[in-house]
């Protein structure tokens, strides 16, 4: 029999824009590392930007906190790639990266959970709840992705990864349409996980075997 061939590696939107911006990121990357910046320096930076961002949101003031959320994205690219260009990377370094995010965007949604728990809109109790589910979601694309790995097996898939969240959350807060990206998030990132389970469950069961 021959050997099965191996399928080709699943290319996330975060991978292909890694890639297509590669001529932009490493210049800037090189430029913040001449005026004495350091990747720690950046992660810290974008995650002040996302905790500034967040408390603008709890207050209201969906577009100006939309707006740091937009500035503070790229820093979670550079700061990789500054690492990668002073010969840093390292597993803490991706661990602390990773944390880091998670805090950012837990952040975003605690903001917008504040602002709703204390609005006088009448549908304020149906976006707290999406924000809950936004947040599941949200959660459970990571740890689905983590544990997979953990385990041995890819699960580099999915539609709504945390570019997509970002391309989102940032543009709909801007335009002050956060219940149009919580809709989003609540439902595709909670499907997404469905995606990385049933991804998983592929490769651990043979195609005739049923749960």
């Amino acid at each position: 029999m021959q050997a099965e061939k191996p399928k080709p590696k699943v290319v996330t939107l975060t991978d292909w824009m890694r890639s297509r911006l590669k001529g932009i990121t490493e210049p800037v990357a090189d430029f913040l590392i001449k005026l004495g910046l350091t990747p720690n320096m950046m992660t810290l930076a974008g995650l002040g930007l996302n905790m500034a961002g967040a408390l603008l949101i709890s207050q209201g003031y969906m577009t100006g906190g939309g707006l740091l959320i937009l500035i503070g994205g790229p820093f979670d690219g550079l700061d990789g790639t500054m690492a990668r260009r002073l010969g840093q990377s390292s597993k803490f370094g991706a661990f602390v990266d990773s944390v880091t995010d998670r805090w950012s965007e837990m952040f975003l949604f605690m903001g917008l959970l504040y602002y709703y728990l204390t609005s006088q809109d009448p549908l304020a109790w149906l976006y707290c709840l999406l924000v809950f589910l936004a947040t599941m979601g949200s959660v459970m694309v990571s740890y689905t992705k983590s544990r997979a790995e953990t385990l041995g097996f890819d699960c580099n898939v999915g539609i709504l990864t945390r570019m997509e969240r970002y391309l989102v959350m940032a543009p709909c807060l801007v335009l002050n349409l956060p219940w149009l990206a919580l809709w989003i998030v609540a439902i595709l990132a909670n499907f997404t996980a469905l995606q990385r389970i049933w991804h998983v469950r592929a490769q651990a069961w043979r195609p005739d075997k049923w749960l």
